[in-house]
């Protein structure tokens, strides 16, 4: 997908205000300034933001309910997808980020969006973080599955939805942790990579 194909497929599923596509532009200006002094993101993408990250990030609400849930993003780091799917829905969204310097930076990216009523950050690492059930669990690159569940499991319900961007891994993490692991994940293609999935559905628990 090219950078302008990956707006057009913006434009098409997530038609928004001319705010809205403002605040898109001035994340990704952001987002370039910052990366300067810190790896955000990496190099090879800085001019395929559109595409690797954006459109990465908003194709997640394909899967989820229109009305505001509760989301919890993991390992938010550059804010994919997090500060995208604030940007593009009603969602209460809290980032969960460790690194002192990506804290400071989400902060500093939601006073710019305008986003302080919606989006929060949980600067601290997942295992201190209270726990309390969410309605959407997103992780992009946080961790391999199995370490992902033992930890964010507390955050979740038998209706939580998991959404779990995983490459082209997906279909192999999974297998891998179902003699520990019980739910109805199913793996959904990448709009932006026909080869990568996405882990969608929900986690009743830990197996017998």
């Amino acid at each position: 997908m090219t950078e302008d194909e990956a707006k057009l497929w913006l434009q098409e599923h997530h038609p928004v205000s001319r705010e809205t596509e403002e605040k898109l532009e001035a994340f990704i200006a952001f987002l370039k300034r910052e990366a300067a002094s810190q790896n955000l993101i990496s190099a090879s993408t800085l001019d395929h933001i559109w595409d690797r990250h954006i459109v990465d990030s908003a194709q997640l609400l394909r899967f989820c309910p229109n009305a505001p849930q509760t989301w919890i993003d993991l390992g938010s780091g550059a804010g994919f997808p997090g500060i995208v799917v604030a940007l593009l829905s009603d969602h209460q969204v809290t980032l969960v980020e460790s690194r002192g310097r990506r804290i400071d930076y989400l902060q500093r990216a939601i006073a710019l969006l305008d986003l302080e009523a919606r989006v929060t950050v949980a600067g601290m690492p997942l295992e201190r973080v209270e726990t309390a059930p969410y309605s959407v669990i997103s992780a992009r690159a946080f961790a391999p599955l199995g370490r992902l569940f033992e930890l964010a499991a507390r955050f979740s319900t038998n209706k939580t939805l998991w959404l779990l961007p995983k490459g082209r891994n997906a279909a192999k993490e999974w297998d891998e942790v179902q003699s520990v692991w019980k739910g109805d994940l199913r793996i959904e293609s990448s709009v932006t990579d026909a080869e990568a999935g996405i882990l969608v559905g929900h986690l009743t628990g830990r197996g017998a």
